[in-house]
């Protein structure tokens, strides 16, 4: 089994090449103990690549915004191509490779629903391809919202959830509680979800404690700007 270690603002994902026998659950749970997760690469054909991703609980993830970032550096990486497809089961995101070195990924379509009342907290549902559980306040106090959202009858498969402040038009910070994971310095996904909740329209600034990610916000579309990079 070929691999390598990338990393997408203080997010390390083991890269899994395709070659072998595809992964389960405990092998994916033992290889993911030391990162936030598991890129495995299903197949490759031209510049469209299938991926799973695995939490470091040995689930499976809908989508990641990180994730699939790296998962485009990779075969950029390996093939020289500007442009790429990744696939994750239904999802497919489009990534290009910009003259900066940072990526543009077309995440497609985000769901803001209603803000609800939940353990006593205003909670704004987001769907990203993955759930998403918005907060407005101090991101200081992701540990004790993170977990206490995370399993709440309300979210039956569980979700993400993130703290957001407002620091002005078009830039907000933030701190993420990730399904399976727990709390993690940044995430794509997560990005495109607070700036959906507390934005309509246009560009916003998200400030993780690994790093700054960059959203446009387009009819009810998301694309997100960031880096990624090997590191072993």
């Amino acid at each position: 089994m070929r691999s390598s270690t990338w990393r997408a603002l203080g997010n390390t994902y083991l890269v899994v090449e395709p070659g072998g026998t595809p992964l389960d659950e405990g092998q994916a749970r033992e290889l993911a103990a030391a990162s936030d997760g598991i890129v495995e690469i299903l197949s490759v054909d031209g510049n469209r690549i299938a991926i799973r991703i695995w939490n470091p609980d040995g689930s499976l993830a809908e989508l990641s915004g990180n994730g699939t970032r790296i998962a485009a550096a990779w075969h950029a990486a390996r093939s020289g191509a500007c442009e790429v497809t990744v696939a994750v089961g239904d999802r497919v995101t489009r990534a290009r490779v910009l003259d900066d070195g940072r990526i543009e990924q077309e995440l497609g379509t985000v769901v803001v629903e209603q803000a609800e009342t939940i353990a006593g907290l205003t909670v704004v549902p987001v769907s990203v391809g993955n759930p998403h559980a918005v907060v407005v306040g101090d991101p200081g106090e992701i540990t004790e919202v993170g977990p206490l959202l995370e399993t709440h009858e309300r979210f039956p498969d569980r979700t993400n959830v993130q703290i957001v402040r407002v620091d002005g038009p078009g830039e907000v910070t933030a701190r993420v509680w990730e399904r399976g994971v727990g709390e993690t310095p940044s995430s794509g996904t997560s990005a495109v979800a607070v700036a959906a909740a507390t934005h309509a329209e246009g560009e916003v600034l998200v400030h993780f404690p690994g790093g700054d990610l960059l959203v446009r916000l387009e009819g009810g579309r998301a694309t997100l700007f960031g880096t990624a990079e090997r590191v072993a």
